[in-house]
């Protein structure tokens, strides 16, 4: 049976669960942490030899930096429009005017709004000890440390072979174990599922219907709309691609993890046609620098708050917020729930109490399914993206230099006319 029809039936199972036995259903969530914990034990012994291979094995050290400076400016670039979008859709509909603000629980909250410390964040980015960055799962700490031994084995070249071998046996050794983890899935829906239904229920929904309403608006007209724009200004066979990620964006959605598929994720991507040194580098970037889900619901959610206080919502002070949470959504790495801390750093940043947050933490595990899945379709349309503009370059190298063979075929045939 295919790996997206169990889950289904776990989705199913899971609710079935959470609602008849809710005691059952909140056990039932350490099948949902072993998936997790079986995922990321994984990702940065994979992620790692990739992305050094891949920058090993880019001709030059210019096209590493080239794919950085595209990559980054093209996670600007949809990351704000994303949000403009969002705040749009949000201060149209005018979703949180008379929400029950009052009867937010802030107890949920705690050791969670102490905010970003973004002296922290750049530590974390660059530690200090490569062993404990991968003991605690610093994705962006190993990324930043890939990137340098990949530059330093393109510069010393034949010598760093060796090295280059053993990373290869690595990563596909990691490969083989992201495979069998994969296989149980279905488990894991099942138990983040049923915690889910069991833990949270549906008490907030009709007080918060507006709220789901307009996120899952937002992130349809992200996936429907503006995705399929930009794949084909770059001829991105958009539908295809859809496809090919189908079952992973699945997985994401109901785990709330997008770690969870990152590994399989830039397989399905070679597997599409992607380059591997374009993708290995690209995706895992993309997790920490282009959470396209996550933006849309936290801006969303900012004018959710700003309505239900009664805040100003004219054009400065949304502008503002899309500001704000331009910096503040850089660096967090896909994991669940992570949007609500960037939530509420953002809301303190525009004078919202912390504590309205609280009111949407009922139904955050409804939006975060879809912003989770919307996330990883965004990262494999930003690989597609770059390796599609990548090639368009070769291309045009290439043409460049066809033109010379004429020339040079009709010389020859002069040649040979004048010889006669």
């Amino acid at each position: 049976m295919p790996i997206g029809i169990q889950s289904i039936i776990a989705v199913g199972l899971g609710a079935l669960i959470g609602s008849l036995a809710p005691s059952a259903g909140e056990q039932m969530k350490i099948l949902g942490e072993v998936f997790l914990n079986l995922v990321q034990v994984v990702v940065l012994p994979l992620v790692f030899p990739l992305i050094v291979l891949g920058i090993a094995r880019m001709e030059s050290i210019k096209k590493v930096g080239r794919i950085a400076g595209k990559a980054i400016l093209y996670f600007e670039i949809v990351t704000t429009v994303i949000l403009l979008i969002a705040v749009c859709l949000a201060k149209f509909t005018g979703i949180g005017k008379g929400a029950p603000v009052e009867g937010a629980d802030a107890t949920d909250l705690d050791g969670m709004s102490q905010g970003i410390d973004f002296h922290e964040l750049v530590l974390h980015a660059v530690p200090k000890n490569i062993f404990a960055a991968f003991a605690e799962g610093n994705l962006l700490g190993a990324i930043v440390f890939a990137i340098l031994v990949g530059v330093a084995m393109a510069a010393i070249g034949e010598k760093s072979q060796p090295f280059a071998s053993v990373l290869d046996s690595v990563a596909a050794v990691m490969f083989k174990v992201v495979g069998y983890v994969i296989r149980i899935a279905p488990l894991g829906v099942l138990g983040f599922i049923s915690y889910d239904v069991a833990h949270y229920g549906f008490g907030n929904l009709r007080s918060l219907i507006g709220f789901i309403a307009v996120v899952y608006a937002g992130l349809a007209i992200v996936v429907g709309v503006l995705f399929p724009l930009i794949a084909a200004i770059y001829r991105i066979r958009y539908v295809n691609l859809l496809r090919s990620i189908a079952g992973l964006a699945g997985i994401a959605f109901v785990t709330r993890s997008s770690e969870s598929v990152l590994a399989p994720l830039m397989g399905k991507l070679e597997g599409f046609g992607l380059s591997r040194s374009t993708t290995s580098f690209v995706v895992p970037l993309g997790y920490s620098f282009n959470t396209d889900g996550s933006v849309l619901y936290q801006a969303a959610a900012l004018v959710f708050l700003a309505n239900a206080y009664g805040a100003d919502t004219s054009l400065p002070p949304l502008l503002l917020m899309v500001g704000v949470l331009v910096i503040l959504s850089k660096g967090m790495a896909g994991v669940a729930s992570a949007s609500i801390v960037v939530l509420i750093a953002a809301g303190n940043s525009i004078g919202l109490p912390a504590e309205g947050v609280a009111l949407l933490l009922g139904v955050d595990f409804i939006v975060d399914m879809a912003r989770t899945g919307v996330n990883v379709v965004g990262n494999s349309l930003a690989a597609a993206v770059i390796d599609s503009s990548e090639s368009r370059r070769e291309a045009k190298r290439g043409s460049r230099d066809t033109p010379h063979a004429p020339a040079a075929t009709e010389a020859t045939a002069l040649q040979k006319e004048t010889a006669r």
